[in-house]
């Protein structure tokens, strides 16, 4: 795994180089530096200059032309930054040739967002996705200067082959290793699984809240279900999933998880190493997108996350759009546009409340083809049936009668069936049910 406190300590004060390349709108790249500036400022690492540098045809060696490499490495000797960063994927032989001619680290975008995943991660399974990713990402980058992975010396692994250099022994334990935790991952994973289906065996309705990094994904969990999960105002603060009852206006219960954020340009390592994280959106009955509409590249964010789920395979789930932070908006005229451009979502402020109950009824509608409106009479020696009804937060009213156990709930159509033999079929007083 990457040692970020190493890390910290050799780095204060950075330079950071956006890149407009392909095609690519200046503004657009703008954007991406910007938010380049904060990544690394989560990093605590100080950004005390950043510029923009179009690339017509990227150099082999440096990325950029050796004129402007020349012209960055004279500004960081001149100011006396200790590291470069850029916002667009270095090779392994270009961050070398960079490291080397400057003589300060040289790191790319996957690599803060590596370091900052690898300071966040706390449970088994988000421990053990980043370390991978840390690990596949550091492999062929060995004869960095800078490296920060933190490598276990000892034992028979530090015993050479015969002629085996100290870069392939190198190679040869971070191959073991990535194995060793490839093979944790799948025991994690099938353990996540064994949890998940007895989850199942109780049919509660299940949403994934999904987004782009800080758009406010914890805090609606919390505004929601008093979770009182993390959710501080920085990327990336949210990385082990959290999951929550929410009661439902009808009294049904719907399980909601908090999912780690999405940035636009997203080690490809992250995205297949996160899915075992992610598969609460894969496997949930429907995605609610949180969407920063205060951020002014909102609809930039929005295709990113929708590009991720593409990626993890859950893009065909339905979604509720939920544009969050409308109490920062202060033109009602711009608010109300807002909402003309897409009528089925919902707008909210989590941080004061703003159409939470409006979410809560149309998180509701998104369910109507999985559950039924049913009134029952359970006989009182089948409290097997009404337990089971219970757990799944299916119950809106219940009442004792002489003949059984008056129920009226909205009943997921997975535990439909028998339930039928005490279906009521009449709503005028309580009739006889089919037995």
């Amino acid at each position: 795994m990457f040692n970020t406190d190493d890390l910290r300590k050799k780095v204060k004060r950075a330079l950071l180089i956006g890149i407009e390349m392909n095609g690519q709108s200046l503004d657009d790249a703008q954007t991406l530096l910007e938010e380049l500036e904060e990544l690394v400022r989560n990093l605590d690492i100080e950004v005390a200059e950043s510029k923009l540098i179009v690339v017509k045809q990227p150099n082999a060696a440096l990325l950029l032309g050796s004129g402007k490499a020349e012209e960055i490495i004279k500004i960081v000797k001149e100011k006396e930054y200790d590291c470069i960063v850029f916002d667009h994927e270095l090779t392994p032989a270009q961050q070398r040739n960079w490291e080397r001619e400057s003589g300060v680290c040289v790191i790319d975008r996957q690599e803060v967002i590596l370091d900052i995943f690898a300071e966040r991660a706390h449970t088994k399974a988000a421990v053990l996705q980043v370390e991978l990713a840390c690990l596949e990402y550091s492999l062929p980058r060995l004869r960095r200067a800078w490296t920060h992975l933190s490598r276990q010396r000892g034992g028979a692994s530090t015993q050479r082959g015969e002629g085996e250099t100290q870069l392939e022994l190198d190679q040869r334990m971070i191959r073991k290793q990535i194995a060793k935790v490839k093979d944790q991952l799948v025991s994690v994973v099938k353990q996540r699984e064994v949890q998940r289906k007895q989850r199942a065996r109780v049919p509660v309705a299940s949403a994934a809240i999904v987004g782009y990094t800080n758009a406010g994904k914890s805090s609606l969990l919390n505004c929601l279900t008093h979770a009182g999960v993390l959710a501080e105002d920085k990327l990336f603060a949210t990385l082990d999933p959290t999951t929550r009852r929410l009661a439902l206006p009808s009294g049904q219960t719907l399980l909601l998880t908090d999912t780690v954020g999405f940035v636009r340009r997203l080690p490809h390592g992250l995205v297949e190493a996160f899915k075992a994280t992610l598969e609460e959106a894969v496997v949930s009955d429907f995605l609610i997108h949180v969407i920063d509409v205060s951020n002014p590249h909102y609809e930039q964010q929005k295709k990113t996350t929708l590009q991720v789920l593409k990626e993890l395979g859950a893009d065909s789930k339905k979604i509720l759009n939920v544009y969050n932070k409308v109490d920062l908006i202060k033109d009602e005229m711009e608010l109300r546009l807002l909402e003309a451009g897409d009528p089925k979502g919902v707008f909210i402020s989590s941080r004061n409340g703003i159409g939470i109950d409006l979410l809560k009824n149309r998180m509701e509608k998104m369910l109507e083809d999985r559950v039924v409106a049913m009134e029952l009479l359970i006989p009182h020696n089948r409290y097997d049936l009404i337990n089971r009804l219970h757990k799944a937060g299916a119950v809106n009213e219940e009442k004792p009668e002489n003949e059984g156990v008056y129920i009226r709930g909205s009943i997921p159509t997975r535990m439909r069936e028998p339930l039928i033999p005490f279906e009521i079929h009449t709503s005028h007083g309580l009739a006889f049910a089919s037995v």
